[in-house]
């Protein structure tokens, strides 16, 4: 009798009392997401001296700690925070393919292109003649520092670096015909520019103390 009537306290009159377990966690709770990245890209995330795992941290203001074996934990009780640093450590850890087409931020200009990055921490070369369909003579008359563009992923080089284009996620003008390689004009000839001639060598003695002298300044 004891139990049974124990259990009837407890089915008719505690349990009907309790609340049911909130759907969603308080906004305000802590929440930690963990994820497994490869060993080898544990670099990647932390960055030369923290600044990329230190940029994430500010940028969203969750905590990040990584294991040596990959092991990854997003602390934060701002679930968009999660998951935007989530989002951020996917792209960095993601190996793009050449034709995937991405929306990036200009981050600077050179005479013979701009860079732009198209992924968390992964940054390409447009080159100036993939600015656009048209010939470009400057690299400012068509993209500047911070502007959103389209690119698309054209080449990964022997050397892993990433290029870029912007025209190619255009349609192609009709009758388009792509213009021959600038030429460099041929460099003159030692004898014209009054190079080394052999005739005209010092031999006085001094040509060697000045070598051993001389420093080569970078």
């Amino acid at each position: 009798m004891t139990h049974k009537g124990r259990l009837k306290i407890i089915n008719e009159i505690i349990l009907p009392k309790i609340p049911a377990p909130r759907a969603e966690l308080n906004k305000y709770a802590p929440r930690i997401i963990s994820m497994q990245i490869p060993v080898d890209k544990i670099r990647e995330v932390i960055g030369s001296g923290g600044k990329v795992i230190n940029k994430i941290i500010a940028d969203t203001g969750a905590d990040i700690n990584i294991n040596d074996d990959g092991k990854l934990y997003i602390s934060t009780p701002d679930l968009e925070a999660a998951d935007k640093a989530q989002k951020i450590i996917n792209g960095i850890i993601s190996d793009p393919e050449v034709g995937e087409e991405f929306d990036g931020v200009v981050t600077r200009l050179m005479d013979f292109g701009a860079f732009v990055e198209f992924l968390p921490g992964k940054e390409g070369l447009v080159h100036i003649s993939k600015l656009a369909w048209n010939r470009v003579d400057k690299v400012e008359d068509v993209v500047h520092e911070g502007d959103k563009v389209r690119v698309k992923l054209i080449e990964i080089d022997s050397q892993g670096r990433l290029n870029l284009s912007i025209r190619d996620t255009q349609p192609k003008p009709e009758g388009f015909v792509e213009e021959e390689p600038r030429k460099r004009e041929g460099r003159p000839n030692r004898e014209r520019r009054g190079g080394f001639n052999p005739n005209n060598r010092r031999n006085d003695g001094g040509d060697d103390g000045e070598r051993k002298g001389r420093r080569r300044e970078f």
